[in-house]
Order: C-alpha cells, then structure tokens, then sequence
C-alpha cells in the first residue's frame, strides 16, 4: 500500500466514525431510559437484544456508563452486571475488528520509524497496556476500542483484558442505574466506593509502569 492510498483510507475510516457518531447522537435524545423502553417489551428476548443493542450502540461511541445503567434499569444489579459486562466486550471486540479490517494496514504504512519500537512494546505487553487503559481514569472507552485495532495487540489479549478492565466500572454503573430511586442505598454507596477504588487504581498502576519502564531504560554502570 502506498502512502497516498493509506492516508485516504485513514481519512475515510475516521471520516466513517464521525458520520456514524452523528448519526446516533442527534438520533431524538437516546438515553439508557429509552433503551429501556425499547428493550423492556421484549420479554424473554430482552438479554440477548440488549447486548446486541448495546454492541452496536458502543461501535457508535454511545457513553458505556449510560448503556450500564439501563442494563442495572432493565435487569437488576444482580443480573445486569454480567450483562453489561458482556455487552461492553462484544462491542469493544465488534470496533476493534473494524479498526483492524479497515484502517490496521493504513496506519502501519504510515508509521513513521521512530515509533516502531513504542508498537513493539505494546505488542510485547497488549494485555497489560489494554488493562492499564481500561483502568485508568478519563480514558475515553471506545476510543481505545478503535486504537487498539490500529496497533498490532491480539485481538484475545484485548478481549480478555477488556471484559476484566470493564467488570467493576460495569457493576458500580448498573448499581447505580438500578438504585436511581434510591441513591443513598447500600449497593449505590458500594458502586460509588468501586468507582473511587478503579480511579485509584489506575492511578497507581500507571505510575508504576512508568517507573517501570525508566528503570529499564537506566544506563549500567560498572
């Protein structure tokens, strides 16, 4: 592939992304409670509906915290987590393999040399750097979803990392959206807490793989 023609197909994913995040945000007020509305009728239908609703409104860059509460809405903390877990991880895998099928080769023509060694280094430790963003507050999540898929990280190495990174955000948000009429009870107080404790989480691991990585690049003595 040529420069030329990789810059094209680059300019025409991103231009692609946009086009569909506009589409579904001036789409009449979509929020988790008229996901809701819509899936609720659906019966014994509604958990796979859902998921794949959520699926695809994640690929759209749709807000994962309000797709978490109206899981914890519609099914109940209990049975909403695990829900919103998987609904998390299929739409990040769906965006990824999107990102690798349209735009992977384009990008890695387009690499300029002095970066290579930064992808190498995120191939050799795909699982940790996917956890780390994951984790790390103020990460925009889809984002990472269509990053990852630029970069050379395994597609299992991401989704593993992805449905642990997502599993305690994912219950503090259906937590909370299945306690809205009551925000003080104990599950909300919990869901707050596991907030607080991944924030500094990420916090902590972030500074410790930056120490990480100036160690091993230390000059030796001797």
């Amino acid at each position: 592939m040529t420069r030329g023609a990789a810059g094209w197909r680059v300019a025409a994913f991103v231009v692609l992304l946009a086009a569909v995040f506009l589409t579904v945000a001036s789409s009449g007020g979509l929020s988790s409670d008229r996901v809701h509305d819509v899936i609720d009728p659906l019966g014994a239908t509604a958990v796979p509906a859902f998921i794949v609703a959520s699926a695809l409104l994640t690929c759209a860059l749709f807000p994962g915290p309000l797709l978490a509460g109206a899981s914890g809405l519609l099914f109940g903390t209990a049975l909403g987590t695990p829900v919103a877990i998987a609904s998390a991880t299929l739409g990040a895998v769906l965006a990824f393999c999107i990102a690798r099928f349209f735009a992977h080769d384009a990008v890695q023509t387009l690499t300029p040399e002095r970066v290579r060694p930064l992808q190498d280094w995120i191939e050799r430790r795909g699982f940790w750097a996917v956890l780390y963003a994951r984790i790390a507050p103020g990460v925009p999540y889809s984002l990472v979803n269509y990053a990852a898929g630029l970069t050379r990280v395994g597609l299992p190495a991401f989704a593993a990392a992805t449905a642990i990174g997502v599993a305690p955000r994912a219950f503090a948000y259906t937590a909370l959206g299945g306690s809205l009429d009551d925000l003080t009870s104990p599950e909300a107080i919990v869901a707050y807490a596991a907030l607080v404790v991944m924030a500094l989480t990420g916090v902590v691991l972030l500074r410790a793989e930056r120490a990480r990585g100036r160690v091993g690049r230390a000059p030796t003595t001797g």
